[in-house]
């Protein structure tokens, strides 16, 4: 599944033209590596996304086409959330 459509589909970003927008930007690490929006998923893998203020790591625990409101956030585990350090 493409990176883009599994933050919409997890919500953890809520439209896809933003998720890919952030992809552009560099503020999503698969692995550790820079990812486009276009990247292909699998479970298991770790995702890091810069929103503003914070850094957000969840690990892919399942991917699917559809899903309801109230299971999204069954498909990621938050590894941890920090606060993003200024220089």
């Amino acid at each position: 599944m493409r990176l883009d459509k599994f933050l919409k589909i997890s919500r953890l970003i809520k439209r896809r033209t933003l998720a890919k927008e952030v992809a552009e930007q560099g503020r999503i690490q698969l692995n550790g590596q820079p990812a486009k929006a276009s990247t292909k998923l699998s479970a298991g893998d770790e995702l890091t996304i810069r929103f503003g203020q914070k850094l957000l790591t969840v690990k892919v625990n399942d991917l699917r086409e559809t899903v309801k409101k109230d299971e999204a956030q069954s498909l990621y585990t938050v590894v941890k959330e920090e606060p993003v350090h200024q220089d």
